[in-house]
């Protein structure tokens, strides 16, 4: 199965309505629930950050009985440092980003400890293309 959604830049108030849109599916496709909770982590961190810092962009899930792949890709700015911003704690969200309760500096952190693989095409001034594998094979040994 292959879904796609669009993201807009700046919309808090819809950011988390694809991963909560996704997280409805795998249930109904019976996708084990420590499986279902390890992707939507994942998700709902990539989500937010396109929202955040980007100009907007897309969400593609490709859904399989053996895995989960799921591409997000925005339109830019990119991300000058990928160490730096793996970093737990490190974060470029303006303060009225943090007022909302969002840009605590957890997203790639979260989202590289939720996914079996993890891709991260990206560099300054150029958009930015995260691929998350998740394998529905390991989901109940795996540490959540």
């Amino acid at each position: 199965m292959h879904v796609s959604y669009q993201v807009q830049a700046g919309d808090f108030t819809n950011a988390g309505k694809v991963s909560s849109t996704v997280k409805s599916l795998l249930k109904k496709l019976n996708f084990h629930p420590k499986l279902i909770k390890r992707i939507i982590v994942a998700l709902y961190e990539a989500e937010v950050n396109v929202v955040a810092h980007s100009f907007g962009g897309e969400i593609v899930c490709n859904i399989a009985p053996d895995a989960v792949v799921i591409v997000v890709t925005d339109t830019g700015p990119g991300i000058p440092d990928l160490s730096l911003a793996m970093t737990e704690g490190w974060s470029t969200a303006t303060a009225a980003v943090r007022e909302m309760g969002f840009g605590a500096g957890m997203g790639l952190a979260n989202i590289r400890k939720n996914v079996d693989e993890l891709y991260i095409d990206t560099g300054a001034d150029q958009p930015t293309s995260i691929k998350m594998h998740f394998s529905t094979v390991t989901e109940v040994s795996h540490e959540a």
